[in-house]
């Protein structure tokens, strides 16, 4: 048995997106989203979504800078990954490009060597016998969305450094 659901006028939606975009930073397609489960016409999910607009609850660009800055510092997550989840979330391509550049290089470097160094300590990378750990920690870091070249650096920063310490 379904439940019906009262429904939601547009200035108690406005009221409800207001309070979680004063909560949160939310963009447009999220927001769009929880209208549509509302129950609200297109035409009533339009002017709710102006007034958020208007009264600058939702700004893609905001969402989008701050997304990327998070995922990269509390994630370490890389730039290919977070572009595509900001692809995927309706950002415009110039939104998505400041929001890259507004993250710091050193915190780039930093997510990509921490993300290596935790899988690394599970895996044998020197020798002839690490060479399928070295593309397992290739190919994790391709997936955290490092670039291919970064990822390839920082293999062989993780290699040469279980060799010198199986050395010592």
């Amino acid at each position: 048995m379904q439940l019906s659901r009262k429904p939601v006028t547009p200035e108690q939606a406005c009221l409800k997106m207001a309070d979680l975009c004063s909560r949160s930073e939310q963009c447009e397609a999220d927001i769009s989203k929880k209208l549509i489960r509302m129950g609200l016409n297109p035409l009533q999910r339009k002017e709710v979504m102006d007034y958020l607009k208007e009264e600058r609850y939702i700004d893609n660009r905001r969402y989008a800078c701050c997304f990327a800055r998070d995922k990269a510092r509390f994630s370490s997550w890389g730039p290919l990954k977070i572009k595509a989840s900001l692809i995927a979330h309706h950002i415009s391509a110039n939104d998505i490009r400041e929001a890259l550049e507004s993250v710091d290089p050193e915190i780039w470097e930093d997510g990509l060597m921490k993300s290596a160094i935790s899988k690394s300590r599970n895996l044998n990378l020197s020798g002839q016998d690490g060479r399928e750990d070295r593309i397992k920690l290739y190919r994790f870091l391709l997936g955290r969305g490092f670039r291919s070249a970064e990822a390839v650096k920082a293999v062989r920063k993780m290699r040469d450094n279980q060799t010198n310490e199986d050395e010592e």
